[in-house]
């Protein structure tokens, strides 16, 4: 067990966040915390963002391309479009997220790759890719 304190959990997740979705998106949304989902936020950048991201059996690489994986099966779109720029900042390439898309498509059927694929390429028309 982690025995640093929560602070310094909850800062080392909010740091993980920033470098993998980018600081940009991670202030704006910090910047929207309030009352209501302060605890849910905690919860994200504690447990998500440190005790998951930061453990040392998976590098970010494969924990990106499994969030891709599982987003594409959930069909969570919205959330799937930032691990799509998430996965980018951790080095995956574009023939990389495509080979993950590839794969849903087997495993999950061709409406989630679609969705996929779609999503993937107004992220790569974003960056300039």
């Amino acid at each position: 067990m982690d025995k640093r304190s929560h602070q310094e959990r909850y800062a080392a997740g909010l740091k993980t966040r920033r470098e993998v979705l980018g600081a940009e998106y991670v202030d704006k949304s910090m910047a929207s915390v309030d009352e209501f989902n302060r605890p849910f936020v905690e919860l994200l950048n504690t447990y998500c963002w440190n005790e998951i991201w930061n453990r040392p059996g998976l590098e970010r690489r494969s924990r990106s391309m499994l969030n891709l994986a599982m987003l594409s099966a959930l069909g969570r779109t919205h959330e799937l479009k930032l691990h799509i720029n998430g996965a980018l900042n951790n080095g995956l390439t574009k023939e990389e997220i495509g080979e993950v898309f590839l794969q849903v498509a087997i495993y999950c059927g061709v409406p989630a790759a679609v969705e996929s694929f779609r999503s993937a390429r107004e992220v790569f028309k974003e960056r300039g890719l």
